[in-house]
């Protein structure tokens, strides 16, 4: 939306040789309202379904209209929620599934991938980024098939000429991050730099974005001792030594400063994950996680200290509680809703 309100600044400007004050305020204008709601459609919610007593993806794909939830992430193709995502104008972030990865290596396999999950949707459901793999460490079996896959799923969305609609890209976690803080010394780890740097190279020749899940509440339980509550909660009175009001930003700016390590610093970064469960640790509790989720809505509008005034596209996890995850206890406590579609908390998603 912004770009191309500032395409048409630029043609105005082009076209109109004298300006007078109305003229400027009028672009202005226009601009302030395309940012503003850039920044309002910032928020989507992970829809993860492992868990035995959730709702129909119909009655989901309803939930998310009706609260004016504007994007989704689903973390593999399931063709239900598809179908009940079709006209509903929810923008899509669509997973390969972790056990597919090794098929797409072979471009007939991605080509047959996208003419079953993504071609017979691509009219009615709006499928923005494919992301093939989730949080795939350098020394994950899993890691050899990422290039290759990223390729040839590339190539099959540009032969079915959707690859002006979709972009194809990973999502990574926090910890292939190191050096965090200050923020601008963040780099990759060293184990990643050789499995990174040419999923990076593809990305910046595709302009894709680069996903990141970006959770303070993993780095907060991690360092208690040296990351206060507030710092990690958007709380903290003041910024701190290095400029910083709030862990998030910091985090994410130190994934902003190793990708400019490794050549991707015009990248934009998608946080394809945030969230802050509500039981099954220290500081999960249901307070700590209203005001999480509602004071990470609201600065999300405002970028952060490197990208100052640029929207954060956004994407909380998760929409339920999830009863059958396996892992720690938090896992099944990162909902924004009971299976029985009541809201845990009181928020505004808009």
């Amino acid at each position: 939306c912004t770009s191309i309100l500032v395409s048409f600044i630029k043609q105005y400007i082009t076209k109109k040789k004298h300006f007078n004050m109305s003229n400027i305020f009028l672009l202005i204008g226009i601009l302030s309202i395309g940012l503003a709601f850039t920044g309002a459609q910032s928020i989507g919610v992970c829809y993860g379904m492992i868990g035995n007593n959730l709702p129909s993806k119909q009655e989901v794909v309803d939930l998310y209209k009706s609260k004016g939830i504007n994007r989704m992430r689903l973390y593999y193709p399931d063709e239900e929620a598809l179908q009940a995502l079709r006209g509903s104008n929810i923008e899509l972030i669509l997973d390969v599934a972790k056990e597919t990865l090794s098929s797409l290596v072979n471009a007939n396999e991605a080509t047959n991938w996208i003419n079953k999950f993504v071609k017979p949707y691509s009219q009615d459901v709006k499928i923005k980024y494919i992301t093939v793999g989730n949080e795939i460490y350098p020394n994950d079996n899993e890691a050899q098939y990422i290039l290759p896959a990223l390729q040839n799923i590339q190539n099959a969305i540009s032969s079915a000429n959707l690859q002006g609609q979709i972009k194809v890209s990973i999502a990574i976690a926090m910890s292939l991050i190191q050096n965090s803080y200050p923020p601008n010394n963040g780099a990759f780890i060293d184990p990643a730099r050789s499995y990174i740097q040419p999923i990076i190279n593809f990305l910046v020749t595709n302009g894709s974005p680069f996903l990141a899940n970006v959770y303070p509440y993993i780095a907060y339980v991690g360092d208690k001792q040296n990351i206060h509550l507030d710092y990690a909660l958007f709380n903290q009175q003041g910024n701190n030594d290095v400029g910083y009001q709030n862990l998030f930003d910091a985090q994410l700016d130190s994934v902003y400063a190793a990708l400019e390590k490794v050549g991707g610093s015009n990248l934009q970064i998608v946080v394809s994950e945030s969230g802050w469960p509500s039981a099954g640790g220290d500081g999960a509790t249901p307070e700590n996680a209203a005001t999480y989720y509602s004071n990470l809505i609201n600065h999300v509008k405002s970028g952060t200290v490197k990208k100052p005034g640029m929207a954060i596209e956004t994407y909380l996890f998760a929409m339920f509680d999830e009863n059958q995850k396996n892992g720690a206890s938090t896992e099944q406590h990162f909902g924004l809703f009971n299976p029985d579609k009541s809201p845990k908390y009181q928020i505004n998603f808009n």
